[in-house]
């Protein structure tokens, strides 16, 4: 039960990106071009996310067990590194420069797979070298 209610929920997801539009690059580029032909659109897009993920945690936090699981995993750390600022200037810079993100970009996959191999490719690279620097780091 817990794989369907996985894969339900990465189905549901999925969908949302396809009605959302932010499996087009160019809608994405749009959005992030404040000073240019800028798209409002998907604003509403991450306005409703907030307000979905903003009830959903507070309906979740009153339960007091998962139906799939034997414990709800919350993030447990509130610090703020190196890694994490690093990790999330790379994720703006390719954000900004291609368009996509790592979840539409596996939902526009399987609409126009062979355009995003090297996207892909780029992705598995990068979590590649990530591991083999960390890896060096804890040696």
């Amino acid at each position: 039960m817990k794989n369907l209610s996985a894969l339900f929920i990465g189905l549901l997801f999925g969908l949302g990106l396809v009605v959302s539009g932010m499996i087009n690059p160019a809608k994405v580029l749009s959005f992030l071009d404040i000073f240019g032909a800028w798209d409002a659109s998907l604003a509403f897009v991450m306005g409703g996310a907030v307000v979905v993920t903003f009830f959903g945690y507070r309906w979740i936090g009153r339960a007091g067990k998962p139906w799939f699981d034997i414990k709800f995993r919350f993030p447990t750390t509130t610090y703020i590194d190196n890694k994490l600022i690093i990790g999330a200037v790379l994720f703006g810079i390719g954000w900004g420069l291609v368009g996509l993100c790592p979840g539409p970009a596996l939902a526009a996959f399987t609409v126009e797979p062979w355009a995003l191999l090297v996207f892909l490719a780029g992705i598995a690279g990068g979590m590649i070298l990530t591991n083999m620097f960390n890896t060096k780091q804890s040696l």
